[in-house]
């Protein structure tokens, strides 16, 4: 059962100085892009489905949920950077989808206008494989983040953005705890038992920089912050 609260995460006032339709076009990116909030929660709570330990499945469910209201955010932002004026000829580049199709609605589309699509979601049925994956996409949004962070001067929208980059990093934390508390589950098993995973092959030349490997399994050391 999902509930939703009608304010916002944290109490988060979403606030932008001046509407700037064209960076709302970017910001659609991490509404429906490959690497935005959708694609978090809906990754998140599939891989949720399959997960026996109720501890992992809690947290993902949490992050997943999390996420959704990720997405509300970002469509507020998204909202108050159009401005409420339908017109097209407001956005000097990027898509313009949005103006004459969803009277400016913050729909799921990136920032080139190509829709969400389920193919963003991993869900492999291993642990290990899945944290994996949502350690690497809570990496990459944060980066998202960061290049929107650089592009946009209105010190509202930084703080939104700011607010969000950081619980990227608060989730990274969480799924790195979480594949340490894996680390003979799925697919960590049995992980460089083998002769043929202690190899190197040095296939690129001139120049040799690492040694035949010693594989353990993927963790991580360090604390939640």
């Amino acid at each position: 059962m999902f509930k939703h609260e009608k304010q916002l995460l944290n109490n988060l006032q979403v606030k932008v100085e001046r509407p700037n339709p064209q960076y709302a076009v970017l910001m659609q990116e991490q509404l429906g892009g490959g690497n935005g909030e959708l694609k978090a929660a809906m990754q998140y709570i599939s891989q949720s489905f399959r997960i026996k330990d109720p501890a992992i499945k809690d947290l993902f469910l949490d992050i997943g949920t999390e996420e959704l209201s990720h997405m509300e955010i970002v469509a507020e932002t998204i909202n108050l950077l159009n401005g409420h004026e339908v017109n097209h000829e407001a956005v000097g580049s990027g898509e313009i989808e949005t103006h004459i199709l969803s009277g400016l609605s913050p729909v799921l589309i990136n920032s080139s206008g190509a829709p969400w699509t389920a193919d963003y979601v991993t869900v492999t049925g291993d642990i290990v494989a899945d944290i994996l994956s949502n350690i690497a996409s809570e990496q990459r949004a944060k980066v998202v983040y960061e290049y929107l962070y650089r592009q946009i001067n209105d010190k509202e929208v930084r703080n939104t953005i700011d607010f969000l980059l950081n619980r990227e990093e608060a989730h990274n934390t969480l799924f790195r705890e979480a594949l340490n508390k894996m680390r003979d589950e799925g697919s960590n098993k049995d992980f460089g038992v083998t002769e043929d995973s202690k190899l190197y092959f040095d296939l690129s030349t001139p120049g040799k920089y690492f040694d035949a490997p010693n594989p353990t399994p993927p963790s991580f050391a360090g604390t939640r912050r």
